[in-house]
């Protein structure tokens, strides 16, 4: 029973550590392996779209693909570039000083 649970775990963590996907370059087998919650037809799916309709700049353009709502996004959001570009990093935000007395 534990090795089960611990190949369950493997299997489903997979996408955890991957790196994100790039949505206009990609080929559908690597987004779907790729993004949870996108299979080999959704993927194809946005390949479609993006080759008819030109590259994918937002979430709002992602969302105009059929079968792509608001709720899948939510869920592979991190995991999408729209460009190679390096996603922007956050700056540390540094703590201002306490007043004592």
């Amino acid at each position: 029973m534990k090795k089960l649970l611990l190949a369950l775990t493997i299997l489903f963590s997979v996408n955890v550590f991957a790196s994100p996907v790039n949505i206009n370059n990609a080929d559908a087998h690597t987004i779907a392996d790729s993004l949870a919650n996108i299979g080999l037809k959704k993927a194809q799916i946005i390949v479609d779209y993006r080759t008819k309709n030109g590259e994918l700049k937002t979430l709002d353009d992602l969302n105009k693909v059929s079968g792509i709502g608001d709720k899948t996004i939510e869920k592979i959001k991190v995991d999408i570039l729209f460009s190679d570009a390096a996603p922007p990093s956050v700056e540390p935000v540094t703590a201002i000083p306490a007043i004592t007395k």
